[in-house]
């Protein structure tokens, strides 16, 4: 587990701009920003530009790799580190259940973990035990200083903004994640990832038929989003609609064959509805595709 450090205020005046400045991140990370540049040069990461004469602006997914840059530059090469995190920033669900990835060794393999789905941006010796969480906690402060001086008037934000704010409070401020989501949605409607986003706080707050309905949209918005398609069969399995259940994860599956979750639910539904003979396929699948043969 990473330890907390208290985040430092915003700079006086300061516009949020859509991220955090070198700055912030120097005193989130425990990096100077020398260091921080040198990571950037490197190719680790490639930060926004805005505000001020083309400032750095870094996102919570750019927090994620330099804090992830920093324990592994202390076991690997450089070289080996900027290949892992060149493939690892593609595949970081952005905005998507941060608070469950993770970054660990198992043997030789570096692997990056979200829920039961596994995948390996690089191989390397190290032992690294890396929760997304706790840097969240971190950004937190941050992220409600700006909400304050938005709904103060004193700051006027976009909706891809309102999106970023909504992805930095999930974890430790969920309400106000809600909130954000809601108002980057007002500003832009045709947002998948902000719909698939209200929708999954919707859902954990309990409120499936609206969690649902926003997921609907994230899929007419960007069709074969398996993820979407996934999240609405969980809803309609937890308001008891299992037929309607499995057609969203038979959905999912068809854009992302490898969904582990996706079949496991399958199978327990199939399993219920008294269907053993498909329940013992995805039962199979499953298993292939979490190491138990």
């Amino acid at each position: 587990m990473i330890h907390v450090i208290h985040s430092p205020p915003t700079d006086k005046g300061q516009t949020f701009h859509s991220g955090y400045t070198l700055r912030q991140a120097s005193k989130l990370i425990e990096l100077s920003e020398g260091q921080i540049r040198t990571f950037i040069r490197a190719g680790f990461l490639r930060p926004r530009r805005g505000g001020g004469r083309g400032a750095y602006r870094f996102s919570f997914q750019d927090l994620v790799l330099l804090r992830t840059a920093k324990e592994l530059t202390a076991k690997l090469s450089p070289r080996r580190v900027r290949r892992a995190l060149q493939k690892l920033k593609d595949q970081l669900p952005e905005g998507r259940e941060l608070s469950a990835l993770r970054i660990v060794a198992e043997g030789e393999d570096l692997v990056v973990r979200e829920g039961l789905s596994t995948w390996n941006p690089e191989s390397g010796q190290t032992l690294i035990n890396f929760e997304v969480a706790e840097l969240a906690a971190e950004v937190a402060p941050l992220a409600k200083e700006a909400v304050q001086a938005a709904r103060g008037g004193e700051e006027r934000l976009s909706a891809e903004e309102w999106y970023e704010l909504g992805c930095d409070l999930e974890t430790h401020e969920p309400d106000q994640a809600r909130d954000a989501y809601r108002r980057s949605l007002e500003l832009d409607p045709r947002q998948p990832d902000a719909h698939l986003n209200l929708g999954r706080l919707l859902h954990e707050a309990g409120e499936l038929q609206a969690a649902s309905a926003h997921y609907r949209l994230a899929m007419e918005m960007r069709p074969r989003d398996a993820t979407a398609a996934y999240n609405l069969g969980v809803s309609l399995q937890d308001l008891k609609q299992p037929h309607r259940a499995v057609k969203a994860y038979i959905q999912a599956l068809q854009w992302d064959p490898r969904s582990a979750d996706a079949h496991f639910n399958l199978a327990q539904l199939y399993e219920e509805m008294g269907s053993p003979r498909l329940a013992l396929k995805h039962w199979q699948i499953y298993r292939e595709l979490i190491g138990q043969g």
